[in-house]
Formats: C-alpha cells, sequence, structure tokens
C-alpha cells in the first residue's frame, strides 16, 4: 500500500514536470514565432553613424558549447556570471566591414567590460583599428577607466577620453600561482609526481610552497619579451616613448605625489589619454560630430552585436562547387575523448580534421591552437590526423593564438609549416605524471582499504598506497614519453633529438624567440597562414571553411528557438552588468580562482596518466 502510495506521488511528479517543460516550450516557440515577424527590432543604420565597439566578454578562437536552453535562460534572467564569449573573427569581421561601410564614419572604442586578452588577440583587433583610419575615419576611445588590456586598444584611437575620476591601469605582466603543498600535507593526501625536465614547473604547485628558482628563470625571460613587445607596440602609436612606463613603485608614487593623489591628473600630464571627459561630454561631441538620433537624446550609433547581426549571416552555406581551405580551432585543455566546441577532445579535434580530409573539396588545412596542451595520448590522436592529412596531399598549417605549448605544441609539430604570432607563448616540452592516494586522508577518519588479488597490480587504487615498483614503472613510462615527444619534434624539425633536449626541458618561450630556436617557422597571424596554406595548394580562388561539430537536429532546434532575445522579450528582462574591476575586487575572485584549479583535475583522464601540459601558460591570456 506504501509503495503504492509512493509510486503515485513520483508519477505525479513527473507528470507535473513534463506539463511545465511542455508549456514553457510552447510559450517561447510562440514568442521566437512573433519575433520572426515583429519589425520594430529592425536595426537601421543612419549615415554617418557611429560604431560603438562595446566589446563586453572574453575574446576567443571559438566559442564553448553551452547548453541552448541554459544559455538562453541564463542570459535572459542574468543569472549566469561569466560574460558571454565573442569571436576573435566576429570582431575583426566587423570593423573591416564598417571600413567599407560609408554609412559608417566614427568608432566609438567603448571598452569597459571587456576583460584581459592575450597580445595576440589585441594586435590583430587593432590592425583593423589602423585600416579603418587609413580610409578617413575616426577612431575615440572612451572609459572611466582602462584596464592593461583595454588600453593596448585605446592607444591607437585618434583621441583617448576618460572620466576625470577615470584611472588608467598598466602594470605589466607577472604570474604569482597558487601553491598547495602544505594544504594538501594537512589533508595528509600523498602525492606521486613523476616529471622529465629541468624546467617543468607545471606540478609545482603541488609539490611546492612557492616558484622553484629553475622556474623563476624561465618565466622572466618570457614574460620580459612579453612586456617589451607590449611597451613597444604602444610607444610606436601615442606621444611617448617606452620610459614613460612605469616600473617601479618609486617612480609610480613620484608621479602620483606630483598629481597630488589625482589618477585622472596622471594620465593626462603623462599622455596615457588625451582628454578627461564626462560620459555626458563625450555624448554631446559625438552628436556635434556626426548628428543626433531622432528622438535627440544621443548620437547615431549602432551596438557592435547589432551590426555584427547585420553583417554576419544567422547560417552559413557552404559552396559546394569552390575549393576550400579548411579551419580547424583546437582552443582548450587537450582531454581524451570526446569534447563539444570550445574545448579539445582527442578524438573530437580528430574527428574534425578527418572531415577536412575527405572532403573533396578541401585543398590544404590550417589548425588554428590556443591550448596550453593537456594528454598526451589525446595530442598522438590528434597529430595522427595531420599526419594522414599530409599522406593524402593535403597541407597543413598549425596557426598558433595566444598559446601553442606542451600538447599544443605537439599537435602543431607535425604541420607543414608553423605560424605563429610574436607574443604566441609556445615550447615547453617536457612531460610529466601525476595522481594522488587518499589512503591517509581516509585514516583519519577511520577509513581503510584492505582485501585480495590475483596479482599486485589488481591492488591500484586512490584509495591505497602506491606500490613503489609501480612509481618506478610510471617514472619509466614518463622518461620514455619525454624521449618520444623528443623524437616528434626533432623528425619535424629536421633537428636531432639532443638538440631539442637542449631548447626543451619543459621551458616556456615566446614565438620571436622560438622561431629564432628552430621551433617556429614564420611570424604572422591567422590570415597570414590561410594565405600560406592557400600557397602550398597552389589555390588562386578558393574560399575559407570553419570545420565545425554537427549539431544534431534537436540542438539546432533548440538554438533557433531559445534565443536570448526571444526570452528576453518574453520576460521583460535586461542585462546588468557589472564593471570588470568591481568584479575583480571582490572577494569571489579568490574563491572562484580555487574553484576553478581544483575543478581543472577532471581533466587529467589520460589513460596512461601521462601529460604534456604547460599550467605557467594561462598567465596572459
Amino acid at each position: 500500500m506504501i509503495a503504492k502510495v509512493f509510486r503515485g506521488i513520483w508519477a505525479g511528479i513527473n507528470f507535473s514536470r513534463r506539463l511545465m517543460l511542455n508549456i514553457l516550450f510552447l510559450l517561447l516557440v510562440v514568442v521566437f514565432i512573433m519575433s520572426l515577424s515583429n519589425d520594430d527590432d529592425t536595426i537601421i543604420v543612419e549615415d554617418g553613424s557611429v560604431l560603438r565597439l562595446n566589446l563586453n566578454g572574453p575574446i576567443v578562437e571559438e566559442k564553448t558549447y553551452i547548453d541552448p536552453v541554459e544559455a538562453a535562460i541564463n542570459d535572459a534572467t542574468s543569472s549566469s556570471e561569466a560574460p558571454s564569449e565573442i569571436l576573435l573573427d566576429d570582431v575583426v569581421k566587423v570593423i573591416d566591414e564598417a571600413t567599407q561601410d560609408e554609412r559608417i564614419s566614427v568608432i566609438l572604442l567603448d571598452l569597459q567590460e571587456m576583460p584581459k586578452a592575450h597580445l595576440n588577440k589585441l594586435k590583430r583587433i587593432t590592425k583593423s583599428l589602423d585600416a579603418f583610419k587609413q580610409a578617413g575615419k575616426k577612431v575615440i576611445a572612451s572609459g572611466y577607466y582602462y584596464t592593461q588590456s583595454q588600453y593596448y586598444i585605446a592607444s591607437h584611437a585618434d583621441e583617448i577620453a576618460m572620466h576625470p575620476y577615470g584611472s588608467v591601469a598598466i602594470e605589466g605582466y607577472g604570474m604569482y600561482p597558487l601553491y598547495f603543498k602544505e594544504a594538501l600535507e594537512k589533508l595528509k593526501v600523498t602525492q606521486h609526481i613523476f616529471r622529465v625536465g629541468t624546467f617543468k614547473s607545471a606540478v609545482e604547485p603541488f609539490i611546492r610552497n612557492d616558484m622553484s628558482d629553475a622556474a623563476k628563470e624561465a618565466n622572466r625571460v618570457w614574460l620580459g619579451a612579453l612586456w617589451s613587445e607590449y611597451k613597444q607596440d604602444v610607444a610606436a602609436v601615442r606621444p611617448f616613448d617606452e620610459s614613460n612606463f612605469d616600473e617601479t613603485m618609486d617612480a609610480y608614487l613620484a608621479k602620483m605625489k606630483a598629481a597630488n593623489g589625482d589618477a585622472g591628473k596622471y594620465a593626462l600630464d603623462h599622455q596615457w589619454v588625451d582628454s578627461l571627459k564626462t560620459t555626458q561630454q563625450i555624448r554631446q561631441q559625438l552628436i556635434d560630430l556626426v548628428g543626433a538620433q531622432e528622438d535627440g537624446k544621443t548620437f547615431k550609433q549602432v551596438s557592435f552585436r547589432e551590426y555584427l547581426s547585420l553583417v554576419k549571416p544567422p547560417i552559413e552555406f557552404d559552396n559546394p562547387i569552390t575549393e576550400k581551405v579548411a579551419v580547424v580551432v583546437a582552443k582548450g585543455t587537450i582531454v581524451d575523448g570526446e569534447r563539444k566546441a570550445g574545448e579539445i577532445g582527442g578524438d573530437s579535434t580528430a574527428a574534425l580534421l578527418r572531415k577536412a580530409r575527405l572532403d573533396d573539396k578541401v585543398k590544404a588545412v590550417v589548425l588554428r591552437i590556443d591550448s596550453g596542451g593537456g594528454s598526451m595520448f589525446a595530442s598522438e590522436v590528434i597529430r595522427a590526423e595531420v599526419l594522414a592529412l599530409k599522406a593524402a596531399g593535403k597541407p597543413v598549417i598549425a596557426s598558433m593564438s595566444s598559446v601553442a605549448a606542451s600538447g599544443g605544441y605537439w599537435i602543431a609539430s607535425a604541420a607543414n609549416e608553423i605560424w605563429a604570432a610574436p607574443s604566441t607563448i609556445t615550447g615547453s616540452i617536457g612531460v610529466f605524471g601525476t595522481f594522488m592516494t587518499f589512503e591517509d586522508t581516509l585514516s583519519e577518519i577511520g577509513v581503510y582499504s584492505d582485501g585480495v588479488a590475483t596479482t599486485e597490480m589488481a591492488g591500484f587504487s586512490i584509495t591505497r598506497p602506491l606500490n613503489e615498483k609501480m612509481a618506478q614503472v610510471i617514472q619509466m613510462s614518463v622518461e620514455e614519453a619525454y624521449g618520444r615527444f623528443l623524437d616528434v619534434v626533432a623528425d619535424a624539425r629536421n633537428m636531432t633529438p639532443e638538440q631539442v633536449d637542449k631548447i626543451a626541458q619543459g621551458r616556456v618561450w615566446i614565438a620571436s624567440q622560438a622561431q629564432e630556436l628552430g621551433l617556429v617557422d614564420k611570424l604572422g597571424d591567422k590570415q597570414d597562414a590561410i594565405d600560406a596554406a592557400a600557397a602550398l595548394a597552389k589555390l588562386n580562388h578558393y574560399e575559407v571553411k570553419t570545420i565545425k561539430q554537427d549539431l544534431s537536429p534537436q540542438e539546432k532546434m533548440l538554438q533557433d528557438i531559445f534565443g536570448s532575445a526571444s526570452v528576453k522579450s518574453m520576460l521583460g528582462l535586461n542585462t546588468n552588468t557589472t564593471s570588470v574591476l568591481a568584479t575583480q575586487a571582490n572577494i569571489n575572485t579568490v574563491i572562484k580562482r580555487l574553484s576553478s584549479e581544483v575543478a581543472d583535475l577532471k581533466d587529467y583522464n589520460d589513460p596512461q596518466g601521462v601529460y604534456a601540459r604547460c599550467l605557467v601558460c594561462s598567465v596572459a591570456q
């Protein structure tokens, strides 16, 4: 009788759940259909308009797949803490289209919500901004404050305006990882670390409380090179030289004393900005420059996302006739198995390369890499597909974005040519193995593991101590894997393993240094790599085709129906963003960082426990 009652209750709950989901689904379908026939949201670009380049999200090579229902509701209700990602290609396309659009006369750089970005992405954006200016058009930057990444883009404006109470924060590059050795000891977690390479510092956070001298030595070199490039680039477009950058607290303090502690005056005095203006003053300046909208309240303008919706078709059609240069993006940590877009699964990324290989219209491939590596096994699965492409007569260009190190370099090594931006972080040719056992942790709460097995190997478990002989086997595997890594690179780069070993050892380089060492062929951006791929394939007329994971019919339908605009319209909500500086100042930032580093442990899924991964490479992303 009781069982029947519970079954009835459970059936009622299931029915109610299905009913609510069906009602929500039908409502969203109605809203979607209504939005298609609603002309009120038509975007009109008036002559002489300002393109407001409000980049309010991380700039990425490929967007991370998010469940469309979850994304739409989070966006509509502002419950998602992470801002929407923005494709680098989309930013470039919007600026390039605006350069040719006679209706656009000014770009307003509104960068307040743009998080930090790697130098190579910033440089690609400013390249298009410079072309916009060369077309006789004007670029104005306006903000309450400027972070280092924001300022790099703003430095290419004809005028940099800042709020009188604002500030410019250019701090250089540094890295201060969190170290967990003492915490793990207090938790009585037993660590088992296996590594090769003097500079392989990926596992240091687990075995030290501070950064080793070897790691500091290597990191100073590439961080210094990155900082030099930043200073050179900014000084080239601003009315000052590199000595204007503050690198000591004494110099900064002296300048702030001269400005009586006024950060706005300091920025103006030292030519970081051209003017101090309130939002109202900038608005009036633009009204005087391009004219006002019909309501007279503000200047004629179109936002980044509005203009993107006009210049980028919602559905990309593949011309079945033209020959193609295919682009495959490998972004994120390399893990074993299948992963959605925005992550690298050994099998799923290999499948994209295989898709390009089997497409008769694809004559060359650009493998666009933005990864600090990960699983060695998964990296080899991907590299094998690169080799298969070459064997099929299709040249492959590896195009490095912000980072292509460790496993990221492993998959790049097999390409016909390796291209990178001067600031790309690469190298880190080294291997390590790591896992933790919790026998002492469990014993603290009175939990033990014991039993029998037919072999000594059968007792291998995180709840039991690691057998010393098994540890020797793992160390041997790591050393063998490092030797294999050296052989892979040596064979691809026409070097000896001994030559590779001298520049390997897990050491990180930026691409301008890596080119001198023979690890990179040429310096250039993604478009340069595409041009090189087309040249190798001897293509005169071609289209660029990005190979993407196929969505199921259900996923496609949900993406169409669960558009955030439709959900917002139905709920009557607007997204309110929080400033980047305010978010960073919150103590939640520290908590998020800890949670993120612990969550990264899920990516350690190599079937043999061997990894080619660069953890320090995320510092300048």
